[in-house]
């Protein structure tokens, strides 16, 4: 009997949609927590930094997708580029990311819905959710990515919306308030949320397999998506801060944080009971949702892929005979979600999968330069200019970012090294 196969039905369109999906939640929620790091200024510094790694590593990345179209995406490139303990562990790190940044956006979600109707727990709607979208993903790939092109396009028209009714209101006397009162130590601090407006690209490399042409078109979706990505981060980021100064969309009267900016800095400027503060909470869980959505799909794929070669629980490896999906995984993936999601700790989890990314982006880019050095043969459709310099800055800005992350979060990275570290220990000691 012939085994099942993940659909091939992926167009330029809906990868453009899937990887500005991925990440488009980073601009509705999240970033702001880095403003209490580093200011206005230090906050700016860290976000052109993280530009330019997310430059070059995502079209070095791009390569590696059109050489290698698997659906295990960074595993599957240091598996072939080094060996299986290389891959593993790559693959590990990207299914932490995937599988912590999800419960993030949904608690965030939780927050949205509360806010218009709060009667509606956090906890509750997050959940629900995660059993709505997981099962749209398990029911097909082509109905999930029509889906995400929908809610992509509105939530890219909000986020056009909220600029504009705001950036008339722009200050350079509030923008300025507390801009760089943390000195350079804030610009450091405050990295992990600026990477946050662009961590989930990578996901596309997931579902090239799942591509009508992957070498073609894998490179387009990753090119429009990250313009588009890096028109929006300048757009919200100085719309939402120029109204009334960053503390105005970070901090709460009672005390706490938000993961609710916009509506915050919209706030300032129209009632709560306005029809723009009501569309942009509306249609702003729109970007949300197409976040939390495609994660939980490219979250899938990893989960499957380590999984059909046994570097993962097998079960994860099977593909649903009737939908084509990695059924399995994306349950998996969703009950480990929810138990993280009853946490409530929307920083520590962004936090947590920003190592995993950074692990992830340090692999890939070490990937890239060992396959063209080993394997200067391998058919690339797409192969990165600059090279070798545009896969070495990405692989030095990722470095640099991850020692910043781990001295300004000490407690978090043991955690994440240990979690790393255990899951390799019975990896070896399972398949010795």
């Amino acid at each position: 009997m012939k085994e099942a196969q993940l659909k091939k039905s992926l167009t330029p369109v809906l990868l453009w949609a899937l990887g500005v999906g991925y990440v488009i939640s980073g601009m509705y929620f999240g970033w702001n927590l880095g403003l209490a790091k580093g200011g206005t200024y230090g906050m700016l510094i860290a976000i052109a930094g993280v530009i330019v790694l997310y430059g070059c590593f995502t079209f070095s990345y791009a390569e590696l997708a059109g050489a290698i179209p698997k659906a295990g995406g960074v595993f599957d490139y240091a598996a072939r580029a080094f060996n299986k303990e290389a891959g593993f562990v790559a693959g590990m790190a990207q299914w932490i990311e995937f599988v912590l940044a999800p419960p993030a956006i949904a608690i965030a979600i939780g927050t949205y819905l509360h806010i218009s109707f709060p009667g509606i727990s956090v906890s509750g709607a997050a959940i629900l959710v995660y059993l709505i979208f997981t099962g749209l993903n398990i029911y097909g790939i082509r109905a999930a990515a029509r889906f995400e092109l929908l809610i992509t396009l509105l939530a890219v028209a909000e986020l056009l919306l909220f600029a504009a009714l705001t950036l008339p209101h722009f200050s350079v006397a509030a923008f300025s308030t507390k801009s760089f009162v943390f000195g350079w130590s804030g610009v450091f601090a405050a990295l992990p949320f600026a990477i946050w407006f662009f961590l989930g690209i990578e996901g596309l490399a997931n579902v090239s397999e799942e591509c009508v042409h992957p070498q073609r078109d894998i490179v387009r979706g990753f090119g429009s998506a990250l313009f588009t990505l890096v028109v929006l981060c300048m757009l919200v980021f100085f719309s939402a801060v120029g109204v009334q100064g960053w503390e105005a969309i970070v901090n709460l009267p009672d005390g706490s944080t938000s993961d609710s900016p916009l509506p915050l800095a919209l706030g300032k400027i129209v009632s709560t009971t306005h029809v723009y503060y009501q569309l942009l909470v509306g249609i702003g869980l729109f970007g949300l949702l197409a976040s939390f959505h495609g994660l939980l799909l490219a979250g899938g794929r990893a989960s499957y892929e380590m999984g059909k070669v046994g570097q993962l629980p097998a079960l994860l490896g099977k593909i649903h005979p009737t939908f084509q999906t990695p059924a399995t995984a994306l349950v998996v993936n969703a009950i480990i979600g929810i138990g993280i999601v009853l946490t409530n700790a929307t920083a520590e989890i962004i936090t947590l999968s920003v190592f995993g990314a950074l692990t992830l982006y340090i692999i890939a880019m070490l990937s890239v330069i060992k396959l063209r050095n080993h394997e200067p043969g391998l058919n690339r459709p797409f192969r990165v200019p600059g090279y070798p310099f545009t896969p070495y800055i990405a692989l030095v800005l990722s470095a640099f970012a991850l020692l910043s992350l781990i001295w300004y979060n000490a407690t978090l990275a043991i955690g994440f090294f240990l979690i790393m570290g255990f899951s390799f220990v019975l990896y070896k000691w399972k398949s010795s």
